[in-house]
């Protein structure tokens, strides 16, 4: 293991130096870079630096993340179970039914805002029903 590892490392800092010699030209032959190993392969992103370790496995290329990668990838999706959780306990209570004495003090608070404003309309209804002044007979003297 030791020895992949010294071998990972090397063949890390060869992708690196080749990426940076490469410059613009890198753009051109694509986003990742490989570079064969006695294991398989190290794959470098290079627009993000990321390190993977690819192996062949039927035919095919399987490549994970390196250890540190891994942990980072591992703490955010910690990070967005928690917030998950947290929104779906949020939504239940949001939910859930109130108790009968929240349902009660709703109910409370409805009826005196609808007597208040049933009181306010009976008092406009007062106002414009009230008999105007008669006025005063024009002075004819």
């Amino acid at each position: 293991m030791k020895r992949f590892s010294r071998e990972l490392a090397v063949s890390a800092i060869v992708l690196a130096a080749t990426a940076l010699a490469a410059g613009p030209a890198a753009a051109d032959a694509g986003r990742y870079v490989m570079e064969k190993t006695e294991e398989g392969y190290v794959r470098m992103d290079t627009a993000t630096g990321e390190m993977s370790i690819c192996t062949e496995k039927s035919g095919q290329l399987v490549c994970k993340l390196a250890a540190d990668e891994r942990a980072a990838f591992q703490d955010a999706l910690d990070r967005l179970e928690d917030r998950v959780a947290r929104l779906e306990d949020r939504v239940e209570r949001t939910l859930a039914y109130p108790s009968e004495q929240e349902f009660e003090q709703g109910l409370d608070n409805m009826e005196k805002f609808f007597r208040r404003f049933l009181g306010i309309v009976e008092e406009y209804d007062r106002d414009r029903k009230a008999p105007a002044e008669p006025e005063a007979p024009a002075d004819r003297t």
